[in-house]
């Protein structure tokens, strides 16, 4: 009785949403729940008609649910569209038109997609859609995170919820503009949001304290210098982006962590020893669930990466989603070579780029249970991994990753780890893990093949090595034939007495020539108190140079 009276209900609703409905219109119900346990699950659905590729987007059948559309297109990419509706764990309608249709629902990570096309003839068709979990990340003690978003708050609880994104960063302040503070920027979220972490329930959280500088206009110009990230610091940042050690400065007083957003804008590498970033965008915003599409943008790749060579496009680093993926990975490794410890950091830019919230994101471990403060410590501390798809639980002589190993002989890591891939990312070739030390691939493992539609498994791995030298150790799986979807973990850190980490030549070669071509490329442009703050990276760039073998 009371499904019949929401549906009557739903029926009056949508007439006052569209207006008056074609004649030949039918209602079609959906319920998403979880196959296991039957409970309503919140996701995300994709209903599209089959013959004229027509989007359609449902609503909520209670007043009380809700049905979040989302609609976006890339600008460089046309084929890149993303368009779905975030649902709450309600039962949702939609008013279609005869004909056949693909419903398409997605949760997470942790949920096995499910596909169920449909035909709507002259009658009201009724969907059941059970979902499959192929694992509970959580109960491992695992909170997954969007650390780079733009969604408004008023649609988070929902996209959250859909998504089962534990953790949710939206940059509520955002300057494009070197001289204008984030604080006073027009493009901000509207509203006022205080400083304390918005409950959604026990698990999910989203935290109103941060701050995106995207600087694309400097001196009076368009100048693109690029973007910096600061996450769960406590006020609104009235300053402008320079000088840069003024910002950084009150972020870390503040307890705010500094996101280094992307690896090639202009800036990300010279600023690197001023501003002294925690974090490095890992799995970035141009990495989408569609067809990549940010090509050939901002600075290429180096010549010493090689990437033509080793068959990963133009060579550019930015024409296909395995060159982009590996461009960042090297800079990466070059970065944390020069004895910068950076951990790696997940965000989607969701809500300007055509991606879902979580699709790429970073899973962090959280002791004895979640809470907001426990996963920005463990975020900060890289007891962490990134991921656009697969699950990489790993640790090494029984420590997470961010663990120090100090010695005076050399040290022996047993690595044991859970490494999965889910359907939606199949992998034609094997699921490869690889053992990274100082930047360079030391140990393949193919651990077993997943076909598009399996059932996805974790497999679990034993891998032994020995460092003779200090450094970092970090594991990651990548899916070689798109590159869109890998998964990697922070570092492990090995001291070693007498043997220093020491960068290679052609890396710090590269942040020396990079930092001297943004100096060139902005005298005249910025003020001289940014540009001193080029001239001092660039006498730490060369210290480290110095050291390089």
């Amino acid at each position: 009785m009371t499904k019949l009276l929401l549906r009557g209900l739903s029926c009056l609703l949508l007439a006052c949403a569209v207006g008056r409905a074609a004649d030949s219109a039918v209602l079609v119900y959906g319920d998403i729940t979880d196959a296991a346990t039957g409970k309503p699950l919140a996701a995300r659905l994709y209903l599209r008609g089959e013959a004229d590729g027509k989007w359609h987007f449902p609503k909520s059948v209670p007043p009380f649910g809700s049905a979040v559309r989302y609609e976006r297109k890339s600008g460089f990419n046309t084929n890149s569209v993303e368009f779905h509706t975030s649902l709450s764990a309600h039962q949702w309608v939609a008013e279609l038109p005869p004909g056949r249709y693909t419903a398409l629902v997605e949760r997470g990570k942790e949920y096995l997609p499910l596909t169920n096309q449909f035909t709507v003839v002259d009658k009201p068709v009724e969907l059941k859609l059970p979902i499959k979990r192929w694992v509970n990340m959580a109960e491992r003690g695992w909170f997954s995170g969007d650390a780079h978003n733009h969604r408004p708050p008023g649609e988070l609880e929902t996209a959250m919820l859909a998504d089962d994104v534990n953790v949710a960063l939206p940059m509520i302040d955002w300057t494009t503009v070197d001289t204008v503070p984030p604080a006073l920027s027009d493009r901000n979220m509207k509203g006022s949001y205080g400083a304390q972490p918005v409950v959604v329930d026990p698990t999910h959280v989203w935290y109103p304290r941060n701050t995106e500088y995207e600087i694309f206009r400097s001196g009076g110009k368009n100048h693109t210098l690029g973007a910096l990230l600061i996450v769960g610091h406590k006020e609104r940042f009235d300053i402008p982006v320079f000088p840069l050690k003024r910002v950084s400065e009150r972020a870390h007083a503040e307890g705010g962590l500094i996101d280094l957003e992307k690896h090639n804008w202009n800036w990300s590498m010279p600023i690197v020893p001023v501003l002294k970033p925690d974090l490095f965008e890992l799995a970035n915003n141009h990495l989408w669930r569609v067809e990549y599409g940010v090509r050939n943008w901002a600075v290429p790749a180096p010549a010493w990466m090689n990437f033509a060579a080793k068959g990963l496009g133009n060579g550019s680093g930015t024409d296909t989603a395995l060159a982009w993926t590996y461009y960042g990975f090297e800079a990466y490794y070059a970065l944390l070579n020069c004895g910068f410890r950076l951990n790696p950091s997940a965000g989607t830019a969701n809500g300007v780029h055509p991606v879902p919230l979580g699709f790429s994101r970073v899973y962090v471990h959280c002791e004895d249970g979640f809470s907001y403060e426990k996963w920005m410590k463990g975020l900060e501390e890289g007891k962490s991994f990134v991921t656009t798809g697969p699950l990489l639980m790993a640790k090494a002589n029984g420590k997470h990753a961010g663990a120090e190993f100090k010695s005076r002989t050399p040290v022996e890591l047993t690595f044991e780890m859970e490494a999965g891939f889910m359907a939606t990312a199949p992998i034609s070739v094997g699921q490869v893990v690889q053992v990274i030390h100082n930047g360079r691939t030391i140990t393949n493992r193919v651990t077993g093949f997943v076909d598009e539609g399996t059932a996805s498994s974790l497999k679990r791995l034993k891998l032994t090595v020995t460092a003779d030298e200090s450094g970092w150790f970090a594991l990651r799986t990548i899916d070689l034939c798109s590159g869109r979807f890998f998964a990697h973990t922070a570092p492990w850190w090995v001291e070693i007495e007498g043997k220093p980490l020491r960068p290679r030549r052609e890396q710090a070669d590269w942040f020396v020539q990079r930092t001297e071509e943004e100096i060139a490329r902005n005298t005249g442009v910025l003020q001289a108190e940014a540009m001193a703050e080029f001239q001092e990276a660039l006498a730490a760039w060369k210290k480290i140079q110095a050291n390089a073998k």
